[in-house]
């Protein structure tokens, strides 16, 4: 995993979309088609803004999955994620193909299966991520399943999650944030061709050290990332704070 630490968020967004740019667009010309995989979140902000404003992506070419949602919140709600989607990335680009998991569906599991069919027959070429306050990567907190091979799962959301979405404003109080969501698994988010993983702001340093530094386990469950061939993270220097100095140039 290639690490690259910068002074501000807003040049780790614009480092980071350059990257995936370059991804998308290389792969278009090598296959006709890239698939890719979106996250949200604030982690996303800076990333999403400067990735849409560039004009070199056929994003007609493309076609976008969805990285997990919350059940039981419909689309209009605030801190839904296919808002945040349709606002940030799919209503600016439009990308040719767009995959969302409809959270409020009536059987999460039955969602799940349906997902999992699509996604089996592509093969992602770049997923966005970011890592949780507690280390999760998509909505797999810890400790998070290493090995299930399913595409999709519904997984149980723990409190430390659910106070960082409380935090970073999406919910008026911790009893309306939901306790279930739809994830990506992590089998699923590893088998991307690339990965590129935005982190800023001090309250994701301790979640980025444990991660980095300490074992790969499913108590840090993106420490996983470090596992995989062509992953990118970038940080900005308040999440990259406790890192061993020196070590990451």
């Amino acid at each position: 995993m290639k690490v690259k630490i910068f002074e501000t968020k807003h040049e780790m967004g614009k480092v980071a979309a350059e990257e995936a740019a370059r991804i998308l667009v290389n792969t278009i010309k090598e296959k006709g088609e890239a698939v890719f995989v979106a996250a949200t979140g604030a982690s996303q902000f800076e990333f999403l803004e400067n990735l849409t404003s560039i004009s070199s992506i056929d994003w007609s070419k493309t076609a976008m999955f969805h990285l997990d949602e919350y059940v039981g919140i419909p689309e209009t709600h605030p801190a839904s994620f296919r808002k945040y989607l349709k606002e940030r990335l799919i209503n600016k680009v439009h990308p040719g193909s767009v995959y969302l998991i409809n959270g409020d569906a009536e059987d999460p599991e039955s969602e799940c299966e349906r997902l999992s069919r699509i996604i089996s027959e592509k093969e992602i070429d770049v997923a966005f991520v970011g890592i949780g306050e507690n280390g999760h990567l998509a909505f797999n907190d810890p400790p998070a399943d290493f090995d299930t091979e399913k595409p999709y799962i519904v997984v149980e959301l723990d409190e430390a999650c659910r106070r960082q979405q409380l935090g970073e404003g999406w919910f008026k109080s911790l009893d309306e944030v939901p306790r279930r969501a739809i994830s990506m698994s992590i089998k699923q988010i590893m088998k991307s061709r690339n990965i590129i993983c935005t982190v800023p702001d001090s309250r994701k340093a301790q979640a980025v050290k444990d991660c980095l530094e300490g074992d790969i386990s499913p108590e840090h469950p993106a420490s996983i990332l470090r596992k995989h061939k062509s992953a990118f993270l970038f940080l900005d220097k308040n999440s990259a704070k406790l890192l061993e100095r020196g070590k990451y140039a």
